[in-house]
């Protein structure tokens, strides 16, 4: 599996994704990404400011994701909790894949943690899938988190220890 930046003719295969990606959450009772979230204005967003990704397997795009490094205002407030530091960290957003190939959240994770050393990421409490991959990944429970809806969001983080 390759990871690259996202191209605008990626954009119907990650949409497509993302529909599938909706519809098994819905299925699952996780109504993360009820209608449309992530929007096609997200994903060119993402591609405009080089902070989208898709994940290749055998030359078909089975994975995408949104990786930014830098502060990310919906985790200035965090409740019932801490983060692990304040040092600059890398936000990971919108991972999904295409429901058929494996590998793809732990893929995403590796890339994201070889970028900076503090990766966080944020995910619905009901999507328990994601909450046991991260778990399972070494990640660490900091706390609540809100969205830009005003939803909460169970708030994760990795540090990389530098010796």
């Amino acid at each position: 599996m390759t990871i690259r930046k996202t191209t605008l003719s990626d954009l119907p295969s990650v949409l497509d994704i993302y529909d599938a990606a909706r519809l098994r959450m819905l299925e699952m009772g996780n109504p993360q990404w009820e209608f449309s979230h992530p929007t096609e204005t997200m994903v060119r967003g993402d591609i405009e400011r080089g902070n989208g990704y898709v994940l290749e397997e055998s030359g078909k795009v089975v994975g995408a994701f949104a990786f930014i490094v830098g502060e990310d205002p919906t985790y200035e407030y965090i409740e019932n909790g801490a983060w692990l530091n304040n040092d600059t960290y890398g936000t990971l957003h919108r991972v999904a894949g295409n429901g058929e190939a494996h590998g793809v959240m732990a893929a995403t994770l590796a890339f994201c943690e070889s970028q900076i050393a503090n990766v966080r990421v944020d995910t619905h409490e009901k999507n328990l899938p994601m909450q046991h991959i991260l778990d399972s990944a070494g990640y660490t429970r900091c706390g609540r988190i809100y969205v830009k809806d005003g939803s909460p969001r169970i708030a994760y983080q990795k540090e990389r220890k530098t010796l």
